[in-house]
């Protein structure tokens, strides 16, 4: 009987939040998975700035691939995916010249106005991407604006996944994916808009013609000890890579939330929804690993959880804290009132609890008793959010969306899936995978030869992964 190889890849997934390496193992058309490393992660105010710790990350990285190393003899690739938009601007050989801003930093602000004020119409549909205070274009138009030495020093704009990448395989590029969500993508092709780059101020020196998902940007350099190693460019946004795990009916008849510290609501697309009403609705088409569009509707997401976490001194820590603390919130009452998860209030508060708490008593209605109560409200006011984004969708794209696939921590949390089904009156899929890595494994397969296409692997995948179906329910 002749044996099958398994191919081991190696995915680098790190969220806003926390960061897994994780090690795809792919036999038979089927893939395992083994997390070697995890670690949190979170942005570090100084002064008025937001920042990321880049080099700390970059350790974390290097503990988990060394961890790979040692626990599989052959390791065929790697590939990194990150959350969006942010970026590092370094030199001729890579050197950081400016700091790494966290996009919920408030510089912003003024660009942010300065972009009302003339008109938001052009820039949407130059580049497809709704007009958002954390956009990559205005924090590069504030960064030259306040240091317009940096157009000199700085040699080349590698978003977080290129950044890691170049550490990898010593090549910088940009990565398609990635690239659309900095609103200086050109909305009718793969290509950088030259009116957004000049509308910002961007030198079109900074950056390359974007590399789709599964270019092979060489072996990993031997400094790291990991030779014969594939560095594949993923689709570097998280949110793509989670949408390629997502086992969607081919009919197009699914619509997708990946739900972590934002949810993210969209479907798969072969053209960009644009308009005056895409735009008003905040619309972003962003854009797979492999050129199709996502069009989608960014909700604030898990993040309502996260910062009010930090006002508790007793929170959970196990996953069983966790089932305990939602089932105490699947018994307190309906909220009065539910949270409008689009004010601007919530986006980086000083406390989260006391922005909550405002938000209720500027509408009259008191705030919640308990940890348990808050959860309730939150899991809630999200359920409506991703309701009301995908009814939006629903209407300006014409399609019909029967189901609600998630994946994401928010797939962990049945209250929030319960919720969703709830207010969308739709069945909601809760896929417990690990999204973003799964779709970040599933373009190094490709890549390598190893899986045909998308839909092979997705075909494939979708026989082992394990699902939870919540039906609308309407008792309270």
């Amino acid at each position: 009987m002749r044996l099958v190889t398994a191919i081991h890849c190696v995915a680098v997934d790190l969220g806003a939040s926390s960061g897994r390496v994780i090690v795809g193992s792919w036999s038979r058309d089927q893939l395992a998975l083994n997390e070697v490393h995890r670690f949190p992660n979170q942005f570090h105010s100084l002064g008025d700035n937001d920042y990321w710790d880049v080099p700390s990350l970059w350790s974390e990285v290097r503990s988990g691939l060394l961890k790979a190393r040692h626990g599989f003899s052959r390791l065929a690739s790697v590939g990194v995916d990150t959350w969006g938009v942010d970026y590092a601007l370094v030199d001729i050989a890579g050197r950081l010249v400016f700091p790494v801003h966290a996009y919920r930093d408030p510089r912003t602000k003024a660009g942010l106005r300065r972009l009302a004020a003339r008109g938001l119409g052009a820039v949407y549909e130059e580049t497809g991407v709704a007009n958002v205070f954390y956009n990559t274009s205005l924090q590069l138009e504030e960064t030259l604006r306040t240091f317009p030495a940096i157009k000199r020093l700085a040699d080349r704009c590698l978003f977080l996944p290129d950044y890691f990448n170049f550490r990898l395989s010593g090549r910088m590029v940009n990565e398609l994916s990635i690239a659309s969500t900095s609103q200086l993508l050109d909305v009718s092709g793969t290509g950088w808009s030259a009116a957004a780059l000049r509308r910002f101020g961007v030198p079109r020196r900074w950056l390359s013609p974007p590399v789709k998902a599964g270019t092979l940007l060489g072996p990993v350099l031997d400094p790291l000890g990991m030779r014969n190693i594939q560095v594949v460019a993923a689709p570097g946004h998280d949110t793509a890579c989670a949408y390629d795990a997502m086992v969607a009916s081919p009919d197009g008849s699914d619509i997708y939330v990946s739900a972590g510290t934002w949810s993210l609501v969209g479907y798969e697309s072969e053209v960009p929804l644009l308009g005056r009403k895409a735009l008003k609705a905040g619309i972003s088409n962003e854009r797979t690993g492999y050129g199709r569009y996502r069009p989608l509707i960014n909700v604030v997401g898990l993040w309502l959880l996260e910062g009010l976490l930090t006002d508790f001194a007793v929170r959970p820590r196990r996953r069983s804290d966790w089932n305990a603390l939602i089932t105490a919130a699947e018994g307190r009452a309906a909220p009065q009132a539910l949270l409008d998860v689009d004010d601007p209030a919530f986006a980086n508060p000083d406390s989260m609890r006391e922005a909550i708490d405002a938000h209720l008593r500027n509408r009259g209605c008191r705030p919640p008793s308990d940890l348990a109560a808050y959860l309730r409200l939150i899991c809630d006011s999200l359920g409506r959010g991703h309701a009301a984004a995908v009814d939006v969708l629903e209407r300006l794209s014409g399609r019909t969306f029967k189901r609600i696939l998630i994946v994401g921590g928010g797939a962990k949390n049945r209250l929030l899936c319960q919720a969703t089904a709830n207010a969308s009156n739709r069945p909601v899929v809760a896929l417990t995978i690990e999204g973003a890595a799964v779709g970040n494994l599933a373009a190094q397969l490709i890549a390598l030869g190893a899986v045909g296409d998308l839909a092979s692997f997705r075909e494939n995948y979708g026989r082992q992964v394990p699902q939870r179906v919540y039906r609308p329910c309407h008792g309270g």
